[in-house]
């Protein structure tokens, strides 16, 4: 393996606001990514997927959209997929930032020159058309994502929303879906009504100081068991956890039920480079070290790093 630590380390150590020549400045709080992750102590199973990543820009070929409500370092195709070997990683899901709002190009640009060990999950709006969404199929396009999040994006209506869903879903595509888990009772409705597969990112971000079998974390745990096409996925324990690095250990029982009770309906990811993270940045060999404490058994890493996102994602 030709890649290191050093291959992913420009833009990580690119100086808070400073300027890259495409007159979008980097917000003055923002926090790069690790430009020198440790190598990891586990090692993933052959044909491993990171399920969850994004890339950013470079702004000055892909600018951020107008609308955006943070503006990040650059984060480049040819970091991740550094970054991807370094970590014993075959493939990459990129998944739409909302910095770029609607305008998938780096993203296309990322799979298209991935020589085909990368997927995406695109943000669309209700102009999109037909042959739009088939050219990003063609490019590797497989889902497109709604952003519950307010603080990240602003609101889209839901009948926007379901007539999108229902026109990617002759695709195979499916929805990814980010919200915040006290506001799981408002979007159940409008979540088990969708006409595809449903996957959750980060557990619907749950409060690990509250109890693993409490109401809150319950009502997540009975989506899925409810809706046999809802999924989740297990990351990013360094946005969710309160006793914080390097083992995010409060995290480790929410990811780890899951894994178990829906082995087969379960993603994982970097979340690299990790978008407004503003405590601390993690170090991605460290959470790659995570998943042996959430997958216990070569079994369960199996079906949550290669079997279950290649039946999602390159099932065509």
């Amino acid at each position: 393996m030709a890649t290191s630590p050093g291959d992913v380390r420009t833009a990580g150590t690119q100086a808070h606001g400073a300027s890259r020549g495409d007159g979008q400045r980097m917000d003055v709080d923002w926090i790069p990514f690790d430009p020198n992750p440790s190598k990891p102590r586990f090692r993933p199973p052959p044909g491993a997927v990171d399920a969850h990543c994004h890339v950013f820009g470079p702004g000055d070929v892909f600018p951020y959209a107008p609308e955006r409500k943070y503006t990040p370092c650059d984060a480049p195709k040819e970091k991740l997929f550094a970054l991807r070997d370094f970590l014993g990683f075959e493939r990459n899901v990129v998944v739409q930032a909302t910095c770029h709002g609607n305008d998938n190009r780096a993203l296309v640009d990322a799979l298209v020159h991935s020589g085909g060990r990368a997927r995406g999950v695109a943000s669309v709006a209700r102009t999109v058309s037909d042959a739009e969404l088939r050219a990003m199929h063609e490019a590797g396009v497989r889902g497109t994502r709604f952003n519950f999040v307010r603080r990240l994006v602003d609101f889209t209506p839901r009948e926007v929303l379901v007539e999108i869903a229902h026109r990617i879903a002759p695709l195979g595509w499916h929805v990814v879906v980010y919200f915040e888990a006290k506001d799981l009772p408002e979007l159940w409705d409008f979540f088990t009504a969708l006409p595809t597969i449903v996957v959750v990112d980060h557990m619907g971000r749950p409060d690990v100081t509250k109890p693993l079998d409490g109401p809150e974390f319950g009502r997540f745990v009975r989506l899925m068991r409810e809706h046999p096409n809802v999924w989740s996925k297990v990351s990013c324990p360094e946005r969710l956890s309160v006793s914080g690095p390097p083992d995010y250990g409060d995290v480790v029982p929410f990811a780890k039920h899951l894994v178990e009770t829906f082995p087969d309906r379960v993603l994982w990811g970097t979340d690299w480079p990790h978008p407004n993270m503003k405590s601390h940045m993690p170090d991605d060999g460290k959470l790659v070290d995570y998943l042996p404490r959430i997958a216990a058994t070569p079994a369960l890493q199996r079906a949550l790093l290669v079997d279950n996102p290649m039946r999602l994602y390159w099932k065509d």
